[in-house]
């Protein structure tokens, strides 16, 4: 039977053609031997066909169908995640060969007649990739130790099989879909690493610990010094900084206690540590040895602040990477179930059973190997949840918190929009659970809980759209309101100058006109007196304004002409 042997090299496929094999030479330690010896083996194995990939993104691409598309991983998840949720997610895994190897084999390859045996086989390195090369072109394909030296051979004497490749064109290739096929392995969303909570929640855990020690460390030296300050101070940063303050007890005096008051937060509990400080048993220390406790204080001090500070950190991570799992288990407990799975996608793909005894490892094992009873609960019976329930039902509450953590994790580790709808609604659920334990009140079913969580997921989407368009346009109309501003404040109503810096008479005359009309609406407004109140209009009083003043005019015209004849009276006298 004639043998082919296919090989996935940087620059392309290759298929070779084992020929003058039989059953008595296909001794493995024989080829092994004749690997090394380029006349020997290039007598049996000859090249038959060569297929080179167009591009770098196209070896890529063919690297990730060769590497990735046999795993039985995909398998596997698609097996553990229930068929709802992938419509729900839109998941769909596709372990597929590709087109351009399966063209390449079917057209280099001999023809099998249907319903006949095919007179030849196909070597391949990897029995997964075998079998679905089988699956897809009914081609037989084997994989064993003789087909692996074969290939061994190969790799060895690739570049000289391949005449037209220059020295060092095989390797350049290699080199560059390394760092290809690396980078793509390596690349994500920079606000979704999940690498970053687990080292988060590693160094969390280890400062807890050392905070704690260091803390105790800090109240057994200073205690030879001020014993009773321990019974008083009952919280480790507390005491640190109290410590800290004080430093030689002695010179604790009253003008202190609002020093005090200030880190306690009570001022009697201040007067208490001054008071103690006068009748304390403890023995006097050196100058050096009270430097040394106050900068061990003030160590503890800042592990204590880098904490607080470091757990901030890791609920804004945990609200960016997996927002559901945190808003129904809580940021701590979803980022060590994320941390003991190794990452938020294994976690995704753990059942609800594996997930409820995350973290009871050794209490399975032990009750499978001594055939007692399995546990109930690992890490998530740190959650509220479990510790709310009663003790018969901390089991099922357990079972059921899991499965409501499978989904979610899912939902986090596929979805591209992060929201914590489906994080609330299941929290929901989970409290309805409780209730139905307690008190028998029926929950609500899981299809309607989740079509209300989608509708919310959908309005927040909307939402997010609509007031970022309205954001774009409130800004376009306030560039375009600014811009008329900016015109209108040059085109405003300032008196025109003339060349000598005069104010123009036509200037003069609209700031007239615009004055009398300003008095006319004053008159309009306030000049009604009581026969206007009676029905007397405004152009009748006006008249009889005018006809007074044209009789004051006539009684001064009478009393001039009389001054006059009296004038001409005294002269004519004289």
């Amino acid at each position: 039977m004639a043998l082919y042997v296919l090989h996935e090299s940087a620059s392309g496929y290759a298929l070779f053609h084992a020929h003058g094999l039989d059953e008595i030479g296909q001794n493995t330690e024989a080829v092994r031997n004749s690997v090394s010896d380029l006349n020997r083996f290039g007598k049996v194995v000859q090249l038959a066909a060569f297929l080179p990939f167009e591009s770098a993104l196209d070896a890529l691409k063919q690297c990730n169908a060769v590497s990735e598309g046999s795993f039985p991983q995909a398998l596997n998840f698609r097996c553990c995640i229930s068929a709802v949720y992938c419509r729900l997610m839109e998941i769909s895994f596709q372990c597929l060969l590709t087109d351009e190897l399966r063209s390449f084999l079917e057209l280099n390859l001999p023809k099998v007649k249907e319903g006949k045996k095919a007179k030849f086989s196909l070597g391949v390195a990897d029995p997964k990739i075998g079998s679905q090369i089988a699956e897809v072109t009914k081609l037989p394909c084997q994989s064993n130790d003789f087909v692996g030296e074969l290939l061994r051979g190969v790799r060895l004497h690739f570049d000289r099989f391949m005449k037209d490749l220059k020295p060092g064109d095989l390797e350049k290739a290699q080199l560059g879909l390394g760092h290809s096929y690396s980078r793509a392995k390596v690349k994500f969303n920079v606000n979704r690493v999940d690498n970053m909570v687990i080292q988060a929640i590693f160094l969390l855990d280890t400062l807890d610990k050392d905070i704690n020690s260091f803390s105790m460390r800090v109240r057994e030296w200073y205690s030879w010094h001020f014993p009773e300050l321990v019974k008083i101070v009952n919280d480790n940063y507390l005491y640190a900084k109290v410590a800290k303050y004080i430093e030689d007890k002695s010179k604790l005096a009253e003008d202190k206690i609002p020093g005090l008051t200030d880190i306690v937060g009570d001022e009697d509990k201040a007067k208490e540590i001054v008071e103690a400080a006068k009748a304390s048993m403890g023995q006097d220390l050196s100058p050096v040895d009270l430097i040394n406790v106050k900068q061990f204080a003030q160590r503890v001090m800042d592990l204590s602040e880098y904490r607080r500070k470091l757990y901030d950190y890791l609920v804004t991570k945990m609200n960016d990477i997996a927002p559901n799992l945190a808003s129904l288990i809580g940021e701590v407990v979803g980022a060590r179930l994320i941390s003991h799975a190794g990452s938020l996608t294994n976690l995704a793909k753990c059942p609800s059973s594996t997930l409820q005894i995350l973290g009871a490892e050794k209490a399975l094992f032990r009750a499978l190997k001594t055939k007692g009873n399995t546990p109930k609960y690992g890490l998530i019976f740190h959650s509220s949840f479990i510790g709310r329930a009663s003790a018969k039902n901390k089991g099922r509450m357990a079972r059921y918190l899991a499965n409501k953590c499978s989904i979610a994790s899912r939902i986090d580790c596929f979805s591209e929009s992060g929201t914590t709808a489906f994080g609330e609604k299941l929290r929901e659920q989970v409290e309805e659970r409780l209730d139905f334990y307690d008190k028998g009140v029926a929950p609500r079913k899981n299809i309607d809980v989740m079509k209300s969580a989608m509708e919310i997921a959908e309005n927040k989407d909307t939402q997010m759209e609509t007031e970022e368009a309205s954001g774009k346009k409130s800004k376009k109309k306030k560039s375009k309101a600014a811009a008329g501003d900016e015109d209108e404040d040059m085109a405003v109503d300032k008196p025109a100058e003339t060349a000598n810096g005069d104010v123009s008479a036509e200037n003069k005359s609209e700031k007239k006109k615009k004055n009398k009309e300003k008095r006319k609406l004053d008159q309009e407004m306030g000049t009604k007196d009581e026969d206007g109140a009676n029905g007397v209009d405004i152009e009748q009083d006006g008249a009889v304004k005018k006809k007074k003043k044209k009789d004051k005019k006539d009684g001064g015209e009478v009393l001039e002409n009389a001054h006059e004849t009296k004038k001409k009276k005294k002269k004519s006298k004289v």
